[in-house]
């Protein structure tokens, strides 16, 4: 049996090479692609492909070469970045679906307790010389939250979510689920869902069908003093929508993490709206998944995917290409 060409892609440091070739070395011959004159010949022979961005890692003209690949692994979780039109129709592509998951679920409880108790607003209330002792804050316990994404996040958020005495009603493609939840259904289900929530938290990739899921039409069915917590795609949100429900609903809260132009994705940070002036919002930089552990863990869940594929074992994280075309 031939052995299997591993080509990776993403520029990584040598503790995660190291990670690689621990997984791997037994099953592939892994190889580091660099910016020298054997590029064309080491994307020609890769069977899998190892990336993390590839509109970045590679050159249009170098995406034909692919021809031999028959799977691409990616460090991140979500596929919007990957230029699915330029890949042959016979590359399958897999995100590393819940790799992340751990960190960014502390993150949104972070976001969501940090705005249930106004911490920001406390703050500035203490900077300006005011001791308000007797505002008031909200309690977690017997409220609602509506995950809409119910993969690797949004199941870490549900387990830490829960163990705040939080129900939990989850949104998938499937409308199944074996976690314990307090109801499940897909986004047909969407206006009773957000109306029954007290928060909501967007976990779910960006692709057609989620794009602009939530608009002015849904806003509107959303509690007025609802908090919304976005660690997954701005573009999921209308950003004009929410920007002017944010400003009209003093009472509604965002904890926005995933933004609408970012450097990852687009090369720049931008903003249409300024939703950092607004006191009913409390901005990160989507580093939510951002922790000493994650890459090394990320990079280990990503060969393990790879080694899976190349041994008939069950892949995760596969992406439907026609979604993202």
């Amino acid at each position: 049996m031939q052995p299997v060409n591993v080509l990776v892609t993403a520029k990584l440091d040598e503790n995660l090479k190291t990670i690689i070739d621990d997984h791997l070395r037994d099953v592939a011959n892994v190889t580091y692609l660099g910016p020298d004159e054997g590029r064309n010949q080491a994307i020609g022979h890769a069977d899998v492909l190892l990336s993390w961005n590839p509109s970045r890692e590679f050159s249009e003209d170098e995406y034909p070469r692919m021809s031999k690949a028959r799977f691409m692994q990616l460090l991140s979780a979500g596929a919007d970045h990957v230029p699915f039109r330029l890949f042959p129709e016979t590359l399958v592509v897999a995100g590393n679906a819940g790799a992340y998951a751990g960190p960014m679920a502390e993150h949104v409880m972070a976001m969501t307790l940090a705005l249930s108790k106004n911490l920001r607003e406390g703050h500035r209330k203490l900077v300006a010389g005011q001791f308000d002792q007797f505002g008031m804050n909200r309690f977690l316990r017997g409220s609602t939250c509506a995950i809409l994404g119910f993969g690797g996040i949004g199941k870490a958020t549900a387990q830490l979510m829960k163990a705040f005495g939080v129900k939990i009603l989850a949104v998938n493609t499937s409308g199944r689920t074996e976690e314990d939840v307090d109801f499940i259904g897909t986004t047909k289900d969407l206006e009773d869902v957000l109306g029954r929530a007290d928060i909501v938290v967007v976990s779910m990739p960006l692709s057609r069908s989620t794009k602009g899921l939530i608009g002015a039409r849904e806003l509107t069915w959303m509690k007025p003093d609802a908090i919304l917590v976005n660690v997954a795609r701005g573009e999921i949100i209308d950003e004009g929508a929410f920007y002017e429900h944010l400003k009209s609903h003093p009472a509604f809260k965002a904890g926005i993490d995933a933004w609408w132009v970012e450097p990852f994705r687009h090369g720049r940070f931008e903003v249409h709206y300024p939703f950092l002036d607004l006191p009913n919002v409390l901005g990160s930089p989507h580093n939510s998944g951002m922790v000493p552990e994650a890459m090394a863990q990320a990079t280990k869940e990503a060969a393990e995917n790879i080694k899976h594929y190349m041994t008939g074992g069950k892949v995760k994280g596969v992406f439907r290409r026609e979604e993202y075309l």
